[in-house]
């Protein structure tokens, strides 16, 4: 079987956050400082890096950190900085947004000279990062693990676990026939990530929960032949309600953002097994533009 391009670019992950935190001397002085009022935007899987970027800000007590999808984002409210997260710099919300928006505004991008950069205050490039998939994997991680990085994070590590999951097996879970990803903190927006994966790249029916809430109506549909699939150590008590309902639990000891290249595998071999383009996916484009 040939390699999609989305199977050669989800691999590369742990060297391209080794060269997103190699910049972190030269761009340091853009990303957000201890006790300033932030908030993180993107569109799809960029918000949901957004998401994830923000909880774990506020986890390392660095300050209120707000995370919104870019076409909800409350323009009145003030914020010390403004991080947009954008892979090709032409997607139409950011753009608007940034034309909008109050405060310092930093752009993330793939792509130096993008409609997006004219309208940021500062531009953080990442072009080592950039995809011919429409499918995205290492450009969103790569921009929250140098968001992490600027938190002190130990990228190293985590490119470490990041090519563990590379061999970690997945055959055992290709049978599936639906999937609940959750997560709690920070991982809960790696949770919506892997979900909306399976869903672009492969058709597959998956939803994605706060690993507390999933409780409160999901597992509902938790049966034989589905599985619950946990970021991060499922929350106490969950791993036998999930047993019960005889669908089955799966986590994997890696911090989220690494356990995500699993999920992002399943998602590419479940895509090959239907016969599908996982670079392709039906009705996307690279970038979102509204006319």
């Amino acid at each position: 079987m040939l390699k999609s391009f989305v199977d050669v670019e989800l691999a590369s992950q742990p060297s391209t956050w080794r060269q997103a935190a190699a910049l972190l001397p030269q761009v340091a002085g853009l990303l957000p400082r201890p006790g300033e009022r932030v908030a993180v935007t993107g569109c799809g899987t960029s918000w949901f890096m957004a998401m994830s970027y923000a909880a774990a800000r506020e986890q390392a007590g660095q300050g209120v950190t707000d995370a919104f999808v870019g076409s909800e984002f409350p323009v009145e409210r003030d914020y010390d900085r403004v991080i947009a997260i954008s892979r090709s710099g032409t997607t139409t919300e950011i753009i608007e947004l940034l034309g909008r928006v109050r405060g310092n505004r930093v752009l993330v991008t793939a792509v130096p000279g993008s409609p997006a950069t004219l309208c940021a205050d500062a531009v953080i490039e990442l072009p080592f990062a950039d995809e011919e998939s429409v499918v995205q994997t290492r450009f969103a991680t790569t921009a929250l693990a140098l968001l992490r990085a600027g938190l002190g994070d130990a990228v190293e590590e985590l490119a470490r676990q990041g090519e563990l999951a590379l061999d970690i097996p997945i055959d055992d879970l290709l049978d599936a026939e639906q999937i609940s990803f959750i997560g709690r903190g920070p991982a809960v927006g790696i949770a919506y990530e892997a979900a909306l994966k399976t869903r672009e790249a492969a058709q597959f029916w998956a939803e994605s929960y706060p690993a507390m809430d999933y409780r409160h109506g999901p597992i509902a549909i938790a049966q034989p032949g589905r599985l619950v699939w946990s970021f991060g150590a499922a929350p106490e008590g969950l791993g036998a309600q999930v047993a019960e309902t005889g669908a089955r639990l799966v986590q994997h000891d890696l911090d989220p953002l690494a356990a995500l290249i699993v999920a992002q595998r399943f998602a590419v071999a479940a895509a090959h097994r239907r016969g599908l383009d996982p670079d392709r996916p039906r009705a996307l484009t690279r970038s979102v533009i509204l006319k």
